[in-house]
C-alpha cells in the first residue's frame, strides 16, 4: 500500500491533545465582530475538540505522524 498523502490545510488546522483527541479552532472570529457580544466573542476565542462523528474524517487527511501535540 502506498503511503498516505497529508492533507496540508488540514494539518495547519487541528492538533492532537495529550489523551488522543482532535482539538481545533472555533468559526466566526475572523470579521464582523460588533454584532457579537463580548461573551459570544470570548467563547469562540477558546479551543475545542472535533466531534466524534468527523473524527476518521480529519484522521484520514491527517494520518497520525502528522498530527503535532
Amino acid at each position: 500500500m502506498p503511503k498516505l498523502k497529508t492533507n496540508r490545510s488540514a494539518a495547519k488546522r487541528f492538533k492532537l491533545t495529550g489523551s488522543g483527541k482532535i482539538a481545533r479552532r472555533r468559526q466566526g472570529l475572523r470579521h464582523i465582530l460588533t454584532k457579537k457580544n463580548a461573551k459570544r466573542k470570548r467563547r469562540l476565542g477558546q479551543g475545542a475538540l472535533v466531534d466524534s462523528a468527523n473524527e476518521p474524517a480529519v484522521k484520514r487527511m491527517v494520518p497520525k505522524a502528522t498530527l503535532k501535540k
